[in-house]
């Protein structure tokens, strides 16, 4: 029998496609502007802190957590392209309201959030694109599809920066477009570069992507949205089947890769301006570089993970992806004894007083007078002296920072794939898209939680407690899952319909 003609296959993966390109933008769209939103807040609003900072990076998973169920419900009753369409609009209309939060005279920093949210809100669209992938490919295909979708996701997030380096060579000054007030510099061309994708994203679903559906063994089925997954030939009684703790115990496991990646992408750039005494353009620049290089390393990840994960199994590789996670945060604890330099220290005026060693054993509400002037010209670098572990904590090396990044940037996209990958085999025949629902909730949530966590314990407490909590978290996820290790098996298996 005649399974599924050649045109209907090569139309349903071009469309399939479309989704993986849709995926891995608005993951660029998140970290596109990580490194730079910290400099750029600053630039703009001087009253913004680090703590309002972890505020703006969460703003964009708690508009992707709202948007989720309302465009999963949209395509449910009506073709996908519109929603699809709808939010990527809302995408690139944000990201040119995020190019021109310098203008207004007051309150920038919460125009700003209101433009990473609504960037986020656009990027609710991933419940549409799993809920497409999921009825568009047979039982076979389907956990290949998800692996490939995860990492597009992941490579979003970690090749974002890489664009972000190369607009830092504009400048912070850049230049200035007066006829409608656009200034394009190292902070506003990235969001602009974003809007653009989107712009093709929108174009391509336009011209290539088409409504399919095929059943578990790739026939060829009605699409229509309105008709639902719960009405579409599946065996409803499959749900009961499925390993609830299973899937609840993935669902944990992936908040917890989701929330101490979005720590790493949220602290790098204040932690190496207090460390190293790096300027924002520095920092940037810097940190751009290092996660090219950590991008680069994960797509070789990618390639190689597949191939291994049919040696060893997708849970061995989970766990060790676990604990490279675990030994990078480890590494990022302060273990020396030289202090990092106080931005008082590091500015060139002789009226700024040198202080003591028994000044600097003064509680830290005695420290307000050593306040630099409000009329310098030069930009502080250094730890700031507000925040009062600076004058106690040991620094950071930069070895021990580059070592952690290259650890964690080897660990998340190993995690990120095998979650998505495991996730899938349990779920078995039955429709994935409210519990891949479930999933993108859970890991919004990790993005919300993760940098609102990291900025309020790093700027009050220092990085040795917030490395440390990281670390006792990714403990507790390794404990978590050598309970549940047997029972992270595929459906198939589980019932002994196949072998493992």
């Amino acid at each position: 029998d005649v399974v599924e003609t050649q045109e209907h296959y090569k139309s349903r993966w071009r469309s399939i496609w479309i989704m993986y390109l849709t995926m891995f933008l608005s993951s660029v769209g998140f970290s596109i502007v990580i490194m730079s939103v910290w400099p750029y807040l600053q630039k703009i609003d001087p009253t913004a802190d680090a703590s309002f900072l972890g505020w703006i990076i969460a703003s964009y998973s708690i508009g992707q957590m709202l948007a989720s169920p309302l465009f999963g419900v949209w395509s449910n009753y009506r073709p996908r392209r519109e929603p699809l369409v709808v939010s990527t609009t809302i995408s690139v209309a944000a990201n040119c309201l995020y190019a021109y939060v310098h203008l207004p005279h007051s309150h920038n920093k919460y125009y700003m959030l209101t433009a990473r949210a609504l960037v986020g809100f656009g990027a609710g669209n991933v419940a549409v694109v799993r809920s497409y992938i999921a009825g568009a490919t047979s039982l076979t295909e389907r956990t290949s599809a998800m692996a490939n979708t995860s990492a597009c996701q992941a490579v979003g997030f970690i090749l974002g920066p890489v664009f972000q380096t190369c607009f830092t060579l504009i400048g912070e000054e850049g230049i200035t477009w007066k006829l409608i007030h656009l200034q394009l510099n190292m902070y506003t061309t990235p969001v602009l570069f974003g809007a653009l994708l989107g712009v093709i994203n929108i174009i391509l679903i336009f011209a290539i992507f088409r409504e399919h559906r095929v059943d578990d063994m790739g026939r060829q089925c009605k699409s229509i949205n309105f008709e639902g997954e719960e009405s579409s030939g599946q065996d409803e009684d499959a749900e009961g089947n499925i390993d609830h703790v299973a899937v609840v115990a993935i669902n944990v496991l992936f908040f917890v890769i989701l929330f101490v990646f979005a720590v790493f992408e949220t602290i790098a750039t204040p932690l190496t301006m207090d460390m190293y005494s790096w300027t924002r353009k520095e920092a940037v620049f810097y940190n751009g570089i290092i996660l090219s290089v950590v991008g680069i390393e994960s797509v070789i990840v990618f390639m190689v993970v597949k191939t291994l994960s049919k040696k060893t199994g997708e849970r061995a590789i989970l766990h060790g992806g676990l604990l490279v996670v675990l030994i990078g945060f480890f590494i990022l604890l302060p273990w020396g004894k030289k202090l990092p330099n106080i931005q008082w220290q590091e500015i060139k005026n002789n009226s700024i007083p040198r202080i003591t060693s028994t000044e600097m054993l003064r509680p830290f509400w005695s420290l307000e007078a050593l306040q630099l002037p409000s009329n310098r010209t030069a930009e502080p670098v250094g730890c700031p002296i507000t925040q009062s572990w600076c004058l106690n904590t040991p620094m950071i090396y930069l070895a021990q920072y580059i070592t952690s990044d290259i650890l964690i940037g080897l660990g998340y996209p190993v995690c990120n794939v095998m979650s998505y990958t495991l996730y899938s085999k349990i779920l078995g025949p039955k429709p994935q898209g409210v519990y891949m629902g479930w999933l993108t909730a859970s890991g919004s949530g990790a993005r919300i939680l993760g940098p609102v966590f990291v900025s309020q314990i790093y700027t009050h407490l220092g990085p040795r407690w917030a490395f440390s909590l990281i670390c006792a978290v990714v403990v507790v996820s390794l404990l978590l899952l050598e309970i549940v290790y047997k029972r992270l098996i595929a459906f198939s298996v589980r019932y002994g319909r196949m072998q493992e």
